[in-house]
């Protein structure tokens, strides 16, 4: 079918709030298609770089959270794991099959999304867009307007609502095109190419699969709490966190549940905040008051006072610290 104009396409694009991501709409923006963007969060990822990037471009914006349905897939993706506990391919099908269901019931025409063949050598090569679209529930749906040019006639090319000529054809990890393209579109405001995705990183991957294998289910905060302090293992039922900073001690307040999480703050001397998720046994508490005591201002192996709250109610307790090199052992790396 040839191009028709009057014919005024919607789009819904999946927008990591990166360059990439602004220029597909734009590109899509100046044929004349009413682009939106969907970003999706979970406390792996976030939305704030597509906010920004939203109000840069003026481009409208949702924004949702899908931690639940995102676990699921997370604890076992059929495509498996990248080199930690990112399942790369089996998140961007996940994210293209929600978004299609958002297209099918908001009036949609097609899904896009900035994806570069050949940018990633994992997730972005031939093979891994085509599973990610064949799994996505929307095959033939999704455009990948940079790359276009490189990949097969998607159905909105076909039906005449895009023309393909205008798209591009990118390939590989450099960014001298999509940086001229910036410039023709007066994008100068724009974030480095690096992902935001913490399951990418080793040590916080090691805190996940840590807290998969001892926990069958776990909340929204109990994730957030991975990405702050130090974390150790004690034994199969406890796990101890152990504030880095002041702001660290802070941020873990906002996620701590007082009604089940045991809380522990040094008595008389600076110190961290420590916490035992759903509590722990006396002699369990006593070694993480220790191990509290331990990053505070304490002499090795002194006799400290800590201050145990648990369930509204609180006592002090003298433990002997222990030393940050001996309490390495139980430390989640």
């Amino acid at each position: 079918m040839n191009f028709n104009p009057k014919n005024r396409a919607k789009a819904l694009g999946l927008c990591s709030g990166g360059l990439d991501s602004m220029l597909a709409a734009l590109l899509l923006r100046e044929q004349g298609v009413d682009v939106h963007w969907i970003s999706f969060e979970t406390p792996f990822f976030s939305a704030e770089k597509a906010r920004r990037a939203s109000k840069i471009t003026g481009i409208p914006l949702y924004v949702q959270n899908i931690t639940d349905v995102y676990l699921k897939m997370l604890k076992a993706p059929p495509c498996g794991y990248g080199k930690h506990m990112n399942p790369c391919l089996d998140c961007h099908a996940l994210m293209f099959r929600l978004a299609g269901a958002i297209m099918a019931d908001r009036g949609f025409d097609f899904l896009f999304s900035g994806e570069v063949l050949g940018q990633r050598p994992m997730s972005q090569t031939r093979p891994s867009l085509r599973y990610v679209e064949k799994h996505s529930d929307y095959d033939g749906y999704i455009v990948r307007p940079l790359s276009a040019k490189r990949l097969d006639e998607t159905l909105p090319e076909r039906n005449g609502l895009i023309q393909r000529d205008l798209l591009l054809g990118i390939t590989g990890r450099g960014r001298k095109e999509q940086i001229e393209l910036a410039k023709r579109f007066g994008i100068t405001d724009y974030p480095a190419p690096a992902g935001g995705c913490l399951l990418t990183d080793k040590g916080f991957s090691n805190r996940l699969r840590d807290l998969f294998d001892h926990q069958e289910t776990c909340t929204e905060n109990e994730l957030h709490l991975l990405k702050l302090g130090r974390h150790f293992r004690v034994d199969a039922q406890t796990k101890i966190i152990v504030g880095r900073t002041k702001a660290d001690n802070q941020a873990m307040m906002e996620y701590v549940n007082p009604e089940k999480d045991t809380l522990l703050r040094l008595h008389r001397n600076p110190g961290p905040l420590g916490v035992i998720p759903h509590g722990a046994s006396k002699e369990m508490t006593h070694l993480a008051a220790s191990l509290c005591a331990g990053y505070g201002k304490v002499s090795p192996g002194s006799a400290v006072q800590v201050k145990v709250t648990n369930e509204g109610l609180s006592e002090i307790v003298t433990v002997p610290s222990i030393s940050p090199a001996e309490g390495a052992r139980y430390l989640i790396r």
